[in-house]
């Protein structure tokens, strides 16, 4: 597939139309118009076909989508069907939560390996992945072909982790240290998780309601 450059906002939003669709296939939806679409994702239907724009042109004018035929092309897109290949880096409770209830295969990703420092975690499987003592990671790394390392170490250890992974060229990290993590020196893409953010952005459009309530009370009562 020809790769065009994308704006970061339509990449962000590739993944939300993936999980509608999946809903929708789900309740047996077989096609859906980018209006009502648009009307389920709080997007208008310019907006959802500028997107899908981007890559092609994926419906009818006047059929709307075919939803099994979308949801393949946009799991395309996404690279869900190449076998991407994972490792994680830190099995405390950020990284067993991840392997316990995050299904990796289901969005593509193989998880292969584990690496901790705790002697009661070397040697054992969590959700039948092996985990080594992390002075293994760079052998494991040169040895294994891996597209992603899941970085879940404690946050003074981060930029020490994140240079061994880098120096073993994988591809990508999805940063969940609570740290703002770069690789400037490398072509390592670094994906960084905040879970505070989401909690923050929740938080402005909770005082941003109260707000206007405030101000509505406010002129009804002059």
């Amino acid at each position: 597939m020809k790769r065009v450059k994308v704006s970061n906002n339509v990449i962000r939003r590739l993944p939300r139309y993936l999980r509608k669709l999946d809903e929708l296939a789900a309740a047996g939806v077989s096609r859906i118009s980018s209006g009502e679409l648009g009307r389920q994702l709080g997007l208008t239907p310019s907006q959802i076909r500028q997107d899908f724009s981007c890559f092609g042109e994926f419906g009818q004018q006047g059929y709307g989508y075919k939803v099994t035929a979308l949801r393949a092309e946009i799991a395309n897109i996404l690279g869900m069907d190449r076998g991407y290949t994972a490792v994680v880096v830190g099995v405390g409770n950020i990284g067993r939560a991840l392997m316990c209830n995050f299904d990796f295969a289901q969005w593509g990703f193989t998880l292969k390996a584990a690496f901790d420092v705790k002697p009661e975690l070397i040697g054992t499987e969590v959700e039948g992945v092996p985990v080594y003592h992390a002075d293994e990671l760079e052998r494991y790394l040169t040895e294994n072909h891996v597209d992603a390392a899941v970085l879940c170490v404690p946050k003074q250890l981060a930029v020490a982790n994140t240079e061994r992974i880098t120096r073993c060229g994988v591809n990508a990290i999805w940063n969940f240290t609570n740290m703002e993590l770069t690789a400037p020196e490398s072509s390592t893409i670094v994906e960084n998780i905040h879970f505070s953010d989401s909690l923050l952005s929740l938080s402005y459009f909770i005082s941003e309601d109260l707000d206007e309530k405030a101000a509505r009370a406010a002129r009804i009562n002059k």
